[in-house]
Formats: C-alpha cells, structure tokens, sequence
C-alpha cells in the first residue's frame, strides 16, 4: 500500500466510526497509548514477557503483534498530521531534509 492510498483508507475509516472528531490533545494521548502497546510488543519479541497470567505467543504471533501496534502509532500520527492539514509524504520529506542537514558533515 502506497502511503497516499494507506492516508486516504486511515482518513475514512477514522470519519467512518467518528475518531476524527477529537482534538489533537486527545489524539496525542491515543498516541502515547499506542506508543505504550509497541513498546510492550518489541519487549515481548526481544526479551519476552514472563507473565504467568500471560499466555506463550509464537514468534510469527510476536511479529504480526508488532505489525499492528506499528499500524497503531501510524495511524495516528497520520490522523494527526491531517488534523493539520500535513500529509505523511511532507512529514517524511522534512525529517529526512532536517537529518541530512544535521548530518551533512558528520
């Protein structure tokens, strides 16, 4: 999926159940939620959980964890930037101008 059609599915999918309708305070924190969910995700796939009230996943269960809650955070930071009428192709854009300009004499 090519991130215009991935911003464009987010954007009605989000209106579509009405999440569009919060603010950006309440978004960031669904951010951070989000955030949250990854982290516990790459810990149980780098060094696992050692929860006995957890049940063992698989590698691929591990993995395709990590997918979603990567999907999560995206989505979003996407809804966030259209909240501010930035598209994820300028949000990229400008990170990679702002690092190889900080690193250009590295």
């Amino acid at each position: 999926m090519q991130l215009a059609d991935a911003e464009k599915w987010m954007k009605e999918f989000y209106e579509k159940r009405g999440w569009t309708e919060y603010g950006p305070f309440i978004r960031v924190g669904f951010l951070m939620e989000e955030a949250g969910e990854l982290a516990r995700a790459v810990r149980a796939y780098e060094i696992g959980r050692d929860r006995p009230d957890e049940k063992e996943s698989s590698r691929a269960e591990q993995k395709q964890e990590l997918i979603e809650e990567m999907g999560d955070v995206i989505g979003n930071i996407a809804i966030l930037a259209d909240m501010y009428g930035v598209s994820l192709e300028d949000v990229m854009k400008a990170h990679q101008e702002k690092l190889t300009k900080r690193f250009e004499h590295a």
